[in-house]
């Protein structure tokens, strides 16, 4: 196939409405940081370094949460309004046991195993007794803030364990160590306030301390992701599925800038926090549990039709029983982040949470009336929340006007799926 046939049939196959409407989010993400780094008097202040480590470190809560949250939205726009107080309760179980001198391992498995249990008696109530979610979890709610206050006494609760801020916190220590440069003179003796061409290109501040082993991670992680994209791609165009090669081509090229720029800012700050690994963990896990695994298809069939899934076969609440399960366990390791980043716990803590999970998976593109949804679209809406808090916040926007913003935002994002959905009836 010759040079310009390939280009007719390339320009044949992209589809400017089809990719503008399945990329939205992506697109208005793009837009929201050009504004926000286009501000006047606060040109660029959102892209440093220390902010861009900062979005990523304040909300990785949102994250947590927010992929198990999106399990539930899948068994039929479910959700779980009990995450916030579960956070907070979990936390502050674990936080008082290592203020008592209980070792910190068994502290994270007491929080861990707490967020399990709600979940699973939640979920109990749910999928075995049928009461709605909403109740249910209302219910929880109001329970769970109420324990949290009875553990805590009213009263802050400090972490001191040096280990668990390192493993779990956001302090100087919880960031992994630039290894390639401690074992490398030469390399090291290279990123010096000597050497005119890094100085210019990353600013005399940031050649010091560049963090080279942060780096090579984004550089490892982006052409792991082009390659999976590409095999993607290949086995799609054998099996014959129609697909959007144009669409994916750009949004693989995208997200895989995106990556590197984001390895780059961390580099030029204290390099990749640990937190970062946790994140990393809970997507992976859970991208390949909705995308390649039984109970995740049955996610999906359960929110796209429950009688005919359960009439295939298949044991419907026992999925939602798994989905309440799995947001409890999440609820409490996003109360261990929690706790490691402010270095302790206080009663008011977890307030709102559940808000900004689900926020995050409707702006991402999961369905209001469930079935529909990806964990990739989820962290393009927690990273589009994420930018907009964080953006409100250095231009100086009014605490009350925030939430009157992040509301509208989530009413057209809602809109825009019910209007897709009436447009394809």
């Amino acid at each position: 196939m010759s040079e310009k046939s390939v280009k007719k049939s390339f320009l044949q196959d992209f589809k400017p409405g089809e990719f503008f409407r399945k990329y939205t989010m992506i697109i208005a993400l793009v837009v929201v940081t050009i504004v926000f780094a286009l501000w006047p008097g606060k040109k660029g202040l959102i892209l440093q370094p220390a902010n861009v480590t900062g979005l990523i470190a304040e909300n990785a809560y949102v994250f947590v949460l927010a992929t198990g949250m999106l399990l539930c939205i899948l068994t039929g726009g479910n959700i779980d309004l009990s995450v916030g107080s579960v956070v907070c309760f979990a936390a502050a179980i674990g936080c008082v046991m290592m203020a008592g001198g209980v070792s910190m391992w068994l502290a994270v498995a007491v929080m861990l195993a707490i967020g399990l249990a709600i979940g699973a008696f939640q979920g109990f109530w749910i999928a075995k007794v049928r009461v709605p979610a909403f109740i249910a979890t209302l219910a929880g709610m109001y329970a769970f803030r109420g324990f949290s206050n009875v553990v805590l006494n009213g009263y802050r609760v400090d972490i001191t364990n040096e280990k668990f801020l390192m493993l779990f916190g956001n302090g100087k220590t919880s960031y992994i160590p630039d290894v390639i440069r401690q074992n490398s003179e030469s390399l090291n003796a290279a990123f010096s306030k000597d050497n005119a061409f890094l100085t210019g290109l990353i600013g005399q501040n940031f050649v010091a301390k560049f963090n080279l082993t942060c780096m090579c991670i984004g550089i490892v992680g982006a052409l792991i992701f082009v390659l999976l994209r590409v095999r993607k791609m290949s086995v799609e165009k054998k099996l014959g599925i129609s697909q959007a090669i144009p669409g994916q081509i750009v949004s693989t090229v995208v997200i895989a800038v995106l990556v590197l720029w984001v390895s780059f800012k961390l580099s030029c700050y204290r390099g990749f926090p640990m937190v970062l690994i946790w994140i990393g963990l809970v997507l992976g896990i859970y991208a390949y549990v909705t995308n390649k695994t039984a109970i995740g298809r049955h996610l999906y069939a359960v929110g796209g039709n429950e009688k005919a899934t359960a009439l295939s076969g298949v044991k419907t609440r026992n999925v939602y029983w798994f989905a309440y399960a799995n947001i409890g366990l999440l609820a409490g390791l996003a109360g261990i982040l929690t706790a490691g980043r402010a270095k302790g716990i206080d009663p008011v803590y977890g307030e709102g949470y559940e808000m900004d999970a689900i926020a995050s998976c409707f702006i991402g593109g999961a369905s209001a009336y469930g079935g529909t949804g990806k964990v990739s679209g989820m962290i393009i809406g927690a990273i589009l929340m994420g930018v907009i808090n964080k953006g409100m916040i250095i231009v100086g926007v009014d605490a009350n006007y925030q939430k009157v913003v992040k509301g509208i935002v989530l009413l057209i994002a809602v809109m825009f799926d019910v209007l897709s959905k009436r447009q394809k009836r």
